[in-house]
């Protein structure tokens, strides 16, 4: 039983990071709290890394690994910006429902 644990394919890593990605755009679609939909475009950018490192494992290949840390470090960007722009956002306006902010459309 145990030894069935450690026989994983790829398939199997591509399969948890098509989950976690429709996950991700799921919770980016439908919710409209902008805190949930940045933590699902981090999700969507974890999947991708899953992929990543999957194919580079396939092929054999480091670079995939430097790539995959490019991505982190955008993901690490994306949500301290993110997050700053919330803050601000709730601050000015007591919320963060992404349907009710229309101070950008003027």
């Amino acid at each position: 039983m145990s030894n069935v644990l450690w026989q994983l394919s790829t398939s199997h890593f591509l399969a948890l990071s098509a989950v976690l990605f429709t996950i991700g755009v799921a919770g980016a679609l439908f919710r409209r709290n902008a805190l949930i939909v940045l933590m699902s475009i981090e999700l969507m950018l974890n999947a991708g890394n899953i992929a990543i490192l999957t194919f580079a494992r396939l092929h054999h290949d480091q670079s995939g690994h430097g790539l995959a840390m490019m991505v982190i470090a955008v993901a690490a960007a994306e949500a301290a910006v993110g997050l700053a722009i919330v803050v601000a956002v709730f601050r000015a306006t007591r919320h963060v429902n992404v349907d009710r902010l229309t101070a950008l459309k003027h």
